[in-house]
């Protein structure tokens, strides 16, 4: 198993248990049919789910440090957390990620089955309901071309690196995790 020193990104397979798997589906479903207020606009105009700092995605989050640092090879500080319910038409820019997102996880839930990957460095990475894709998210670019499907869960955990230049971002500078402030 490699260290971050190895590696810019790679995907973890069985990330999440087939319990989690089932649990988080449920809820995102169930979560986006009822939400009325917490959508994404400046990414997608088209009704994505949007919810920044979710008590249950924060508390998997905690809970995947020891995954993540073994995968990493570093002591980490949780950042944040959020997860997107994408619908059809939903894409995601080229982009990088801001400081709290050093060690970041892009994890998927679930989705009606149509396939949609990930693209980091060029480079397509598809997964299946449960597996990760861990990235250094300030130096890698990435992004999604437009999704055909349905709906499609994921859910984005996002570490810093304990010694490293951007540890001020403990809890995305918040008071406590699971909140908006």
């Amino acid at each position: 198993m490699g260290t971050i020193k190895d590696f810019k990104y790679k995907l973890i397979k069985n990330f999440l248990t087939q319990e989690e798997i089932k649990l988080l589906t449920d809820y995102c479903r169930i979560k986006h049919r009822l939400n009325s207020n917490s959508f994404d606009i400046k990414q997608n105009d088209n009704g994505d789910t949007y919810f920044y700092g979710d008590p249950l995605m924060e508390s998997l989050m905690v809970n995947k440090i020891n995954i993540m640092e073994k995968e990493s090879g570093l002591k980490l500080i949780p950042t944040y957390a959020f997860w997107r319910m994408y619908t059809m038409f939903a894409d995601l820019k080229k982009h990088i990620d801001k400081p709290s997102c050093e060690i970041s996880v892009t994890v998927m839930i679930g989705s009606d089955g149509t396939k949609w990957p990930i693209y980091m460095d060029g480079t397509e990475i598809n997964m299946e309901p449960g597996d990760a894709a861990v990235y250094l998210g300030c130096e890698i670019v990435h992004w999604r071309e437009e999704f055909k499907g349905d709906w499609h869960a994921q859910t984005f955990l996002h570490y810093v690196d304990k010694n490293g230049p951007n540890k001020e971002w403990k809890k995305d500078k918040r008071l406590l995790y699971g909140s908006q402030k």
